[in-house]
């Protein structure tokens, strides 16, 4: 058995099972130890490739720490330097041998899981009663690792590479969580035009930091889910690419590289059905550069890029494009500029109109539309450095968040009044110690006040409680309605007509009904509430 010919992950997890034996005093280091310390190992291969054959990891790490505890203990040298059971030797030979066998260079931890099922044993027994067989396993190599061979010492990092580093945005806009993007239909429609061209169909968004960049390829998302895209477009899958994820951890020579290598690859095995987006842009020149290699991410991406097999989107601002990607001309050329310039006044006020509703449902309070032109206008006009619609959307979530913080937290009357509560009986603890005339008529006087002052607080209270549960109600009931409607255009794409006309003829205009109701008797309370219950434009300025 050549340990060199082990991956780091493989020697990781050797070296992590002979610490475990030692910890507990079990003098021989088990097949059990091994397989606790694959499932230990923090994006490790074991767990998915347990999954990937329909196998509960949870419990078979469940079942493997019970199997430990039965282990036997002993005291001695054999405690400090235990040494292997002949069971582990025959799982790790085996282990190798299925390595060679499949034209891997390096045995990895998927070669050994695999070995630990092959050799008899309790090991085998109890992943063969949890349906992990050997035979079971090998089946779903092809779903974790596809059909790349290892011949790297640290392939597991790149194993399920777009998993682990890459955002499905389509996927995201399938579930509902995007808000919705307004006034951004001609750059939306620039980008589909670069993307179906034959070659350099390479879009970069390039505009000032807060227009909305981000907010276009969002868009784009939603609209593929919706069909409403060309031939060429339909079905595909939007991925934002997190380069940052994959620089992050790289320790050794070549692995950030071996990374993004795995990704590239998984993108073009797709056949085109992957487009590819990455946020701020000019981080990939010299990403990944290391010493006198010249090789970073911009430089392995150029050939893919150029031969049309990998259709990105990137993003950036000018200053960084002039800098970093106009000086690279060979990367320069294989990209289309869209630009992406900043709104109107007029124009933010109709994207924040749009998002209104979801502001209301998740702060649960109501936004007045005199509130949004207030936070258009003021925000142009006063808040120098950053851009429309980012700095007028940040203060209308300001200031729901503030009024949601007054809402939940007490009001400031009674506030100070439990204040002076506490203070007045911190008097009377004082003076009931005195003996004297004076005190004692002056502690008279005091529990006369505080039992006052007490009666207001329980009548503020009761009031604030009422208040407050009527501002809830509202709160929620818009809430629920927004889920409801996310979730019936989810039912329309899913083509579950049943469904969607049961939400959006029954229980949203039932919902909605309610919402009436509840703003109704809201409008009447008192005119003089504790705390408002809509952002107006004085909460915004």
């Amino acid at each position: 058995m050549d340990v060199s010919k082990f991956t780091r992950r493989s020697q990781e997890a050797v070296a992590a099972a002979i610490q475990v034996a030692t910890s507990a005093g079990n003098p021989m280091v088990e097949p059990a130890h091994l397989l606790g310390a694959l499932l230990a190992q923090p994006d490790g291969i074991a767990a998915p490739l347990l999954q990937a054959a329909g196998v509960d990891a949870a419990a078979v790490t469940t079942a493997n720490a019970d199997a430990l505890r039965r282990l036997p203990t002993a005291t001695g040298s054999s405690v400090t330097s235990p040494s292997y059971a002949r069971s582990t030797v025959q799982a790790l030979e085996s282990a190798s041998q299925l390595a060679e066998s499949l034209g891997d260079e390096y045995t990895s931890t998927e070669h050994v899981l695999v070995g630990l099922a092959s050799v008899a044993g309790p090991i085998k027994e109890l992943l063969e009663s949890a349906g992990a067989s050997a035979a079971a396993l090998q089946g779903a190599f092809e779903a974790v690792r596809g059909a790349a061979k290892v011949t790297s010492p640290d392939p597991e990092s790149t194993y399920q590479a777009l998993e682990k580093y890459a955002v499905d945005l389509t996927e995201t806009a399938r579930e509902g969580t995007l808000d919705p993007v307004i006034g951004r239909d001609s750059e939306i429609r620039r980008v589909v035009q670069v993307l179906s061209r034959r070659t350099k169909n390479n879009p970069v968004l390039i505009g000032d930091p807060g227009v909305g960049k981000t907010a276009v390829v969002e868009g784009l998302a939603q609209r593929i889910v919706a069909g409403d895209v060309p031939e060429s477009l339909r079905g595909r899958r939007l991925l934002s690419l997190d380069l940052a994820a994959m620089v992050a951890g790289a320790k050794y020579r070549g692995e950030f590289e071996e990374r993004l290598k795995a990704v590239l690859a998984e993108i073009k095995e797709s056949g085109g059905q992957i487009i590819t987006f990455i946020d701020e842009l000019h981080t990939v020149v010299g990403a990944g550069a290391s010493g006198d290699s010249s090789m970073d991410a911009g430089n392995m991406l150029k050939p893919m890029l150029a031969r049309g097999e990998l259709r990105m989107i990137g993003a950036t601002t000018l200053d960084e494009y002039r800098e970093r990607i106009e000086k690279d001309a060979a990367l320069e050329r294989r990209f289309q500029q869209v630009f992406v310039g900043e709104p109107s006044v007029e124009d933010t006020i109709a994207i924040l109109r749009g998002l209104k509703e979801r502001y209301e449902a998740h702060h649960k309070v109501s936004i007045a539309d005199s509130a949004l032109v207030a936070a258009a206008s003021l925000s142009d006009r006063y808040i120098s450095g950053r851009q429309l619609p980012d700095k007028a959307i940040d203060l209308v979530d300001e200031a729901s968040s503030r009024l949601r913080m007054e809402i939940d937290s007490s009001p400031i009357e009674i506030d100070e009044l439990r204040r002076t509560v506490d203070r007045m009986k911190m008097e009377e603890f004082a003076l009931e110690k005195e003996a004297d005339a004076g005190s004692v008529q002056r502690l008279g006087n005091l529990r006369a006040e505080l039992a006052d002052r007490q009666e207001q607080l329980r009548a503020l209270e009761t009031r604030w409680e009422r208040e407050k549960q009527g501002l809830n109600r509202v709160g929620e009931i818009k809430q629920r309605i927004d889920e409801l409607r996310t979730e019936a255009e989810r039912a329309q794409r899913d083509g579950d007509l049943g469904h969607a006309s049961e939400l959006l003829y029954g229980r949203i205009p039932e919902l909605e009904t309610e919402l009436g109701q509840a703003q109704a008797e809201e409008a009447a309370e008192p005119v003089d509430l504790m705390v408002k219950e809509e952002v107006g434009a004085d909460e915004i300025a």
